[in-house]
């Protein structure tokens, strides 16, 4: 009697170990890859959220300022900044005094941007994964 009692003990033991196994094979399969965001290139308008960092030395800190938005696609060669959907942050590098009393106004709030000139950072102090250096604010009427 034992012996049928064995098969079915080693049955019930293999069919627990394949039902165990098999949720995280599934799982692996139902996550869809992320998808690329949408370019952006020169002329095309870019809106998040502005936030502002100090940045620099101490004897010139200078504000640095950043858009949080969507994923987006640079132009060739920049592409996906080494990322799987593109940059979402972009540091927006300001040229002038005016620009940066300017953007000092949008500090947590929406904004937009015409953007001009954009590419994948490449400085180990920069905080964001693409940096905008050419740009214009869009207002809205």
């Amino acid at each position: 009697m034992t012996k049928p009692r064995f098969g079915k003990r080693s049955c019930f033991a293999f069919m627990m170990a394949v039902a165990l196994a098999a949720p995280p094979a599934w799982a692996q399969q139902a996550e869809p890859a992320p998808k690329p965001g949408k370019p952006i290139n020169a002329g095309d308008v870019l809106s998040g959220e502005l936030n502002a960092m100090k940045g620099g030395k101490k004897s010139k800190r200078a504000a640095t300022y950043q858009i949080t938005s969507e994923p987006r696609r640079l132009p060739a060669p920049n592409g996906l900044c080494n990322l799987e959907t593109g940059p979402e942050t972009f540091q927006l590098v300001t040229s002038s005094d005016a620009q940066a009393a300017q953007l000092k106004n949008f500090v947590g709030k929406e904004i937009s941007v015409k953007v001009d000139e954009v590419a994948c950072a490449q400085d180990a102090g920069q905080m964001s994964e693409a940096v905008v250096t050419k740009w214009s604010v869009v207002t809205k009427h």
